[in-house]
C-alpha cells in the first residue's frame, strides 16, 4: 500500500475491509431510506402542514448554504497556501520521496484543501441529507400511529438512523480514503479534513439553534402564556417555524456535531497513532483506530436493526426497544475490540482505552437521564419549585445544571486519570494516545446515538402535525408518548455530545503538544527544551494570560448566541402577536401567514454565522502571534475547561426546566393554563437558548479553535512576531474579531410590519 512500505498482509487487507465497511454502512442508510419512502403520507390535511414543514426547511438550508460557501471558498484557498510557509515533514518527505521539496509541498497543499472541502461537504450532507429524511419521515410516522405503536416507532427510529448511518459512513469513508492515499503523511491532509468538518458543523449548530429556539421562545411566550392555547395550535403563527426549527437544530444541527466529533477523533487518534510509529516501529497504533472504527459500523448497523417495537402502545416500551438495540451494538463492539487487542496489538492497553470510553458513554448517558428525565428527583424538584414562581423555578435549575457539570467533570477526569493507569510508566505520549482511544470508542456507537437523536424531533413533529390536524385521540396518544421518549433520547445525546467533544479537544490539545515537538525537533531544538518535555507551564505569566483569555471565548460566544436568540425571539413575539389581532383568527376562520414567522428565524439565523465563525477561526491565530506557542496551549486549555463546563451547565438546566414544564403540563400542580405551568414556561424558554443554541454551539467552536491551532503552531514557531508580515496578522486579526463582536453584538434586524423603535 503506498505510504505503508512495511504494512503487513493482514494490515493491508484490514485497512481495504474498513473502506468496505464505510460502503456498507452508506449502502444500509439507502436500504432504510426505500423502506421509509414507499409509507404513505396520510389524509391530504396531514400533507398540507407537512409541505409547510418541508418548504420552511429547505429555504433555510438554501440560505445557509449561500452565506457560508464565500468563507468556505476563501479557507479553501488558505489551507492549500499554508503548507508553503513552513518546509514539508518529514513523514511528507518520505511518503513522495523521489519528489523534491516543491512537489510534496504542493501534493499536500492540494490534499489539505480537498480534504477541507470534502470534510465541509460530508458534514455538509449528513446535516443537510438527514434532516430532508426527518422531515419525510415525520408525516409517515403521523399516518402510521393511527395503525399501530409498533409501525409509528419502527418508522421513527429508523429514519433517525439513516442520519446515523451517513454520520459512520462518510466519516469512515473520508479518513480511509485519505489514510490509503497519503499513508504516514496523513495528518498533514487529514488536518483539513477535520476543519473542514467542524467548522461546519459550527455553522449548522449556530444557525439550527438560533432559529429553533427563536421561534419555540416566540410562540411560547405568546401562544401558552398569553393567550393560553395548546403548544402546536395551528393558530399560532410560529407554529410552524418551531417545527422546521426541531429539524435545522436537532437533527441538521447535532448530526454535523457529532459527525465532527467523529471526524476530530480519528484525526487526532491519527496523529498521536504517527509519534508512537516513530518510537516503536509498528504501524498498529495508525491502523487500530480505524479497525476500531470498522467494527463500530457494524455493530450499529445490527443494533439498530433489532429496535422494534411490540404492540400496544406503552412509552417505556419503545425506551427499553431503542436501549436494547445499543446495548447489543455496545456487546458486539466490546467483544470485537477484546479479540483485536489480542489477537493484532497483541497487549490489553488498547483494548482497555476504547472500552474505557464505551464506559463513558454509558455512565455520561446515565448521568445526563438522572438530571434531566422526569422520574428522578432533580426534574422533580424544579417541577416543585413552580408552586412559589418563576423566580425560584429559575434558581432550582441553575442549581441542577452546575451540579450536573461538576460530576461530569469528575467522570471526565477518571476517564484520563483511567488513560494515565493503562500506560502507567510509558512516555506521555502514550497516555495521550490513551486518551485519543478513549474518544474513539466513545463514539464507536455514533450510529445508535445520532438515530436516538433524530428520533425526538421527528416524533415530536409528528405529534405537532396531530395536533394540527386534529387526529383521533388514539392516534395522538401514540404520538404523544413517542415525543416523551424522544425528549429523553435528546437529552441523552447532547450529554454524548458534550462528552465527546471535551476528549476529542483533549485528544486534539495532546496532538498539539506532539506537532508542535515534532516541529521544535526539526529546527532542532534541545529535547529538554521541546514542548512534551517542558508542558504547559502555568506558572509562565504569559501562558496563565493565555489560559485566562481561553476561558473568556466561550464565555463571549455564549453571551453572543443568547444575545441572538432573544432578539430573534422578541421579532417572533411581535409577529404572533400581530398576527392573533387578524379578524377571525382566534374563531379558526381565517389560516395565519406562517411564512412570515419562518422568514424571521431564517434571516435571524444567518446574520450571526459569519462573525461567530471568525472569532472561534482567527482568536487562537491572534493568541499565538501575539503571546508564543505555549501561550496558545494555556488558551486552549482555558477553552476546554470553561466549554466544558457551559456546555454542561447550560444544556442540563435547559433539559430539566423542558421536563418540568411537560410533567406540570401532564397534570401535576393543576395542570395546563395553571399558575405553575405558566412559571415553567418561562423556566423553559430561559432553558431552551441554553440547551438547544449556546450549549451545544460550544462543542464544535471548542474543536474549531484546536484544529487552527493545530494548523496554526507550525507557521508561529517558524516566524518571529517582530517580522512585517506576523505584524500585519496581528493587527488585521484584531480588527476582525472585534468587528465580529460589534456586529453581532449590536446587529439589528428590520421588518417593514414593525417600527424601528420597536425592534
Amino acid at each position: 500500500m503506498p505510504g505503508l512500505t512495511n504494512a503487513t498482509v493482514f494490515e493491508v487487507f484490514a485497512i481495504w475491509g474498513v473502506l468496505f465497511i464505510a460502503f456498507l454502512g452508506l449502502g444500509y442508510a439507502l436500504l432504510l431510506r426505500s423502506q421509509i419512502m414507499k409509507k404513505d403520507k396520510g389524509t391530504p390535511q396531514m400533507q398540507e402542514v407537512w409541505t409547510a414543514i418541508r418548504t420552511g426547511a429547505d429555504t433555510y438550508l438554501v440560505r445557509q448554504l449561500k452565506t457560508i460557501l464565500p468563507l468556505i471558498f476563501v479557507l479553501t484557498g488558505v489551507l492549500f497556501f499554508s503548507v508553503y510557509i513552513i518546509p514539508p515533514t518529514e513523514e511528507a518527505l518520505l511518503r513522495f520521496k523521489g519528489f523534491n521539496p516543491d512537489m510534496v509541498r504542493l501534493i499536500v497543499g492540494i490534499g489539505r484543501a480537498l480534504a477541507f472541502v470534502m470534510g465541509a461537504c460530508f458534514s455538509l450532507m449528513v446535516g443537510q441529507f438527514g434532516m430532508r429524511m426527518a422531515v419525510e419521515g415525520n408525516v409517515r410516522v403521523a399516518s402510521a400511529s393511527r395503525r399501530s405503536f409498533a409501525e409509528a416507532l419502527q418508522i421513527a427510529y429508523r429514519t433517525g438512523t439513516i442520519t446515523g448511518m451517513l454520520t459512520d459512513g462518510l466519516g469512515l469513508l473520508g479518513g480511509s480514503i485519505i489514510f490509503i492515499i497519503f499513508g504516514i503523511a496523513s495528518p498533514d491532509v487529514l488536518l483539513g479534513f477535520g476543519f473542514g468538518g467542524t467548522l461546519l458543523a459550527l455553522f449548522m449548530r449556530v444557525g439550527g439553534g438560533i432559529y429553533t429556539k427563536a421561534a419555540d421562545v416566540g410562540a411560547d411566550l405568546v401562544g401558552k402564556v398569553e393567550k393560553n392555547i395548546p403548544e402546536d395550535d395551528p393558530r399560532n403563527a410560529a407554529v410552524v417555524a418551531d417545527l422546521v426549527g426541531d429539524n435545522v437544530g436537532d437533527c441538521a444541527g447535532m448530526a454535523a456535531d457529532i459527525f465532527e466529533s467523529y471526524e476530530v477523533t480519528i484525526v487526532s487518534g491519527l496523529i498521536l497513532g504517527l509519534a508512537l510509529v516513530g518510537i516503536t516501529h509498528e504501524l498498529k497504533w495508525i491502523v487500530f483506530p480505524l479497525l476500531v472504527r470498522g467494527i463500530g459500523v457494524l455493530s450499529s448497523i445490527i443494533g439498530t436493526y433489532l429496535v422494534k417495537g411490540k404492540k400496544g402502545n406503552e412509552r417505556g416500551d419503545a425506551l427499553s426497544s431503542i436501549n436494547r438495540g445499543f446495548y447489543a451494538s455496545a456487546a458486539i463492539s466490546v467483544v470485537s475490540f477484546l479479540f483485536l487487542a489480542h489477537f493484532y496489538m497483541r497487549e490489553w492497553r488498547a483494548f482497555f482505552s476504547v472500552g474505557a470510553g464505551i464506559l463513558l458513554a454509558i455512565v455520561i448517558d446515565e448521568i445526563t437521564k438522572y438530571f434531566t428525565h422526569t422520574h428522578h428527583a432533580p426534574v422533580k424538584e424544579i417541577a416543585g419549585a413552580s408552586r412559589t414562581g418563576a423566580a425560584t423555578l429559575i434558581l432550582r435549575g441553575l442549581s441542577i445544571g452546575f451540579e450536573s457539570a461538576a460530576w461530569q467533570f469528575v467522570v471526565i477526569a477518571l476517564t484520563i486519570l483511567a488513560a494515565v493507569v493503562i500506560y502507567w510508566g510509558q512516555p506521555v505520549i502514550f497516555v495521550l494516545y490513551g486518551v485519543a482511544m478513549t474518544g474513539i470508542g466513545m463514539l464507536t456507537l455514533t450510529g445508535n446515538n445520532v438515530a436516538m437523536d433524530s428520533f425526538g424531533p421527528i416524533a415530536d413533529n409528528a405529534n405537532g402535525i396531530g395536533e394540527m390536524t386534529h387526529m383521533e385521540p388514539k392516534a395522538r396518544q401514540i404520538m404523544a408518548d413517542l415525543d416523551a421518549v424522544g425528549n429523553t433520547t435528546k437529552a441523552i445525546t447532547k450529554g454524548v455530545a458534550i462528552g465527546s467533544a471535551v476528549i476529542a479537544a483533549v485528544s486534539l490539545f495532546g496532538s498539539f503538544l506532539a506537532d508542535v515537538t515534532k516541529v521544535q525537533m526539526q529546527m532542532g531544538l534541545a529535547e529538554n527544551l521541546r514542548l512534551l518535555s517542558t508542558g504547559i507551564r502555568v506558572s509562565e505569566p504569559m501562558v496563565f494570560i493565555g489560559m485566562l483569555l481561553g476561558g473568556a471565548v466561550p464565555c463571549l460566544f455564549s453571551s453572543l448566541t443568547i444575545n441572538s436568540v432573544a432578539r430573534a425571539a422578541a421579532l417572533i413575539v411581535h409577529e404572533v402577536r400581530r398576527q392573533f389581532h387578524i379578524p377571525g383568527l382566534m374563531e379558526g376562520k381565517v389560516k395565519p401567514d406562517y411564512k412570515q414567522a419562518v422568514d424571521i428565524c431564517t434571516i435571524s439565523a444567518q446574520k450571526e454565522l459569519i462573525s461567530l465563525a471568525l472569532i472561534a477561526v482567527l482568536s487562537p491565530i491572534l493568541i499565538g502571534m501575539v503571546l508564543n506557542v505555549e501561550a496558545l496551549g494555556g488558551f486552549l486549555a482555558g477553552v476546554i475547561l470553561s466549554g466544558q463546563l457551559l456546555a454542561v451547565f447550560m444544556s442540563t438546566a435547559g433539559g430539566a426546566w423542558d421536563n418540568a414544564k411537560k410533567t406540570i403540563e401532564d397534570g401535576l400542580y393543576g395542570g395546563k393554563g395553571s399558575d405553575a405551568h405558566k412559571a415553567s414556561v418561562v423556566g423553559d424558554t430561559v432553558g431552551d437558548p441554553l440547551k438547544d443554541t449556546s450549549g451545544p454551539a460550544l462543542n464544535p467552536m471548542i474543536k474549531v479553535i484546536n484544529l487552527v491551532s493545530l494548523l496554526a503552531a507550525p507557521i508561529i514557531i517558524n516566524h518571529h512576531k517582530t517580522d512585517a508580515g506576523v505584524i500585519v496578522a496581528i493587527v488585521v486579526c484584531s480588527v476582525l474579531i472585534f468587528g465580529a463582536i460589534l456586529y453581532s453584538k449590536h446587529g439589528r434586524l428590520s421588518f417593514t410590519k414593525y417600527k424601528k423603535e420597536e425592534l
